[in-house]
């Protein structure tokens, strides 16, 4: 039987007529080639997700045209290049949008684990890091807005339990004889001991479609917010390396979003409408529950509350 032959019962009405918000295909894993100006093109084996919303006169949507549209723009990649993964889930949500005449919202979600090189500390050998990229976009009838974002993995210092440790080391050295300055002079060279945590960052940016967003950078501004950065690759000189700088920059939950807020400030020329989403877990080694902070706002409201 031919298609045109077949009943379409996707299109006719529901017995209960409620419309959807989201209505698609989940977990689709392919493989991404995004190409680098003079450098190796990076490949992903990412998931997407890929939806359309549904009136609520229409049965169902036409599923196989989001794996469709998926499959034709994945092949479009060997003849046309694309430099960024949230530009890849742009051009499908505006396709998918086109395709489904019944539609007015398209979305699509690809995630994906990035590899990239990384030099470790103090013996500089070369060694790899990983993040988990999370790009995304929507499209509907005022255009398209996309995201990238990244989560990273890094460790922090308690600060309450570094300060309670540095007064029981004050008032021991004192015992000792120590003056006022020669304790201060001691503490400004050894950082006192504090409990540490494994700890995630991400950091992620939604901006219109022709905004240009590095994920590089987006990675290294997440990395650099936490009290330390972590490598796969660890001599003892790097260990003492990454030990050290974890207690000299002691940080709370809270304190590492505030710093990604910083640096988003700092690194980023961005429009005011773009959206910055920064959130932060700490995995408690002393404690059997985690610690959790977030800000979401525009890159104008962040920028005038830094300025």
């Amino acid at each position: 039987m031919s298609q045109e032959s077949l009943p379409d019962v996707q299109a006719t009405k529901p017995e209960v007529e409620v419309g959807l918000n989201r209505v698609g295909v989940t977990n689709v894993k392919k493989l991404v080639e995004v190409t680098r100006d003079d450098n190796r093109p990076l490949v992903f084996t990412a998931e997407f997700n890929v939806y359309v919303d549904l009136p609520s006169e229409r049965k169902g949507i036409d599923m196989s045209r989001n794996m469709e549209v998926t499959n034709e723009v994945l092949d479009d990649l060997t003849r046309e290049p694309v430099y960024r993964v949230e530009d890849l889930c742009a051009e499908i949500a505006s396709r998918l949008l086109k395709r489904h005449d019944y539609t007015t919202r398209a979305e699509v979600e690809m995630e994906a684990e990035y590899m990239f090189r990384d030099q470790t500390p103090e013996t500089k050998m070369e060694t790899q890091g990983f993040a988990d990229v999370c790009a995304s976009a929507v499209a509907n009838g005022d255009g398209v807005r996309k995201s990238i974002g990244a989560r990273v993995t890094g460790t922090t210092a308690c600060p309450c339990a570094q300060g309670m440790m540095q007064q029981e080391a004050a008032e021991k050295l004192a015992e000792l004889g120590l003056d006022d300055n020669a304790i201060d002079e001691f503490f400004d060279e050894i950082p006192q001991a504090a409990h540490n945590q494994r700890s995630k960052s991400y950091l992620e940016v939604e901006t219109d479609a022709d905004v240009e967003v590095g994920l590089d950078r987006i990675i290294e501004v997440a990395r650099d917010a936490m009290s330390s950065r972590v490598y796969n690759l660890a001599k003892r000189p790097d260990e003492h390396h990454m030990t050290r700088r974890m207690h000299e920059n002691a940080r709370f939950v809270e304190d590492v979003v505030r710093e990604m807020a910083a640096g988003v400030v700092d690194e980023f020329d961005l429009p005011d409408d773009a959206v910055v989403t920064m959130t932060q877990e700490n995995e408690e080694s002393i404690h059997q529950h985690n610690a959790y902070s977030e800000r979401v706002m525009t890159f104008g409201d962040l920028r005038a509350q830094l300025s």
